[in-house]
């Protein structure tokens, strides 16, 4: 069986240079806002009972001019899952509970409704098996064809570098995992999604890796320049009230149905890292 341990840094490592990275073009995008805006970090260790090494993270939130709540989280964590959570793990059991889980999680909640929220997350898990996930996904409250065309772009460059199916799986994934079932809608405009990219060796990994970070900077060559277009537009209370209902139905998802918050709560994670999801202010109708 394959020691996954310095694999596991070399993730950690990437997501939080990745990580540094995106914070610090949010705090220019402030700073030509006319905003001082600056992410604050906030350290947290993860407690379970009878385990020495449990890990843990830092939660990096910002709340400015253009980005009305924007959190950027990355965690390193190990340790056994709880009894009943284990055997929806892929590779996980009752009776192989041990996993170690690193990764990167961003939201960004905006104040224009004309500029989109968006979610991205990049992650790399170990059980008995060892996996990478991850993906990115467009949220506007007022959609704009451009837009969405230069986000899923982005993404498919990135998976057409990899695999020339990778893109119209992982779209088509998305398209179903960021679906509000009891609203009959779509969450956004989608993006990609994928889960279970598994390693079984070193090579494997290498790829698997390389693809995952190619995610990442996918993800931080479309946003910015999103946000950018049309951060200065100017916005009237019926589009306002039309964000926070939007709003509304991602709360609603994030709580009802998305596998990290899940996750987060049944590994013990951070309950304000975990939540740093849920928009500021939300309403419905």
């Amino acid at each position: 069986m394959t020691d996954w341990t310095p694999y596991t840094d070399r993730a950690r490592q990437w997501f939080e240079t990745l990580r540094d990275r995106i914070c610090a073009e949010f705090e220019s995008i402030e700073a030509e806002a006319g905003s001082d805006a600056r992410f604050d970090y906030l350290a947290w260790q993860r407690e379970e009972e009878g385990n020495p090494n449990p890990g843990g993270g830092t939660r990096g939130l910002m709340k400015g001019k253009v980005f009305e709540k924007v959190g950027v989280n990355v965690s390193t964590v190990h340790g056994r899952f709880a009894p009943g959570f284990a055997g929806s793990i892929n590779g996980a059991s009752e009776d192989s509970p041990g996993f170690t889980a690193t990764g990167i999680s961003l939201v960004a909640h905006m104040a224009n409704p004309h500029v989109p929220a968006v979610h991205m997350n990049t992650r790399f898990l170990t059980t008995r098996l060892a996996w990478f996930g991850g993906g990115g996904d467009l949220n506007p409250p007022i959609p704009y064809d451009e837009d969405t065309a230069e986000f899923h772009a982005a993404y498919r460059a990135a998976c057409d570098a990899h695999d020339p199916e990778y893109y119209p799986r992982f779209k088509a994934w998305a398209d179903d995992y960021f679906f509000i079932p009891h609203r009959g809608v779509a969450r956004g405009v989608g993006g990609i999604f994928y889960d279970h990219l598994e390693c079984a060796d070193a090579a494997r990994w290498e790829a698997n890796f390389a693809f995952t970070r190619d995610v990442g900077e996918a993800f931080l060559a479309a946003f910015p320049k999103i946000v950018r277009r049309r951060m200065g537009m100017a916005w009237n209370e019926a589009e306002k009230r039309q964000q926070l209902e939007w709003r509304g139905r991602y709360a609603e998802f994030n709580l009802v149905y998305d596998r990290g918050t899940l996750f987060g709560l049944k590994t013990g994670g951070n309950i304000d890292a975990i939540l740093m999801s849920l928009p500021p202010e939300a309403a419905w109708s």
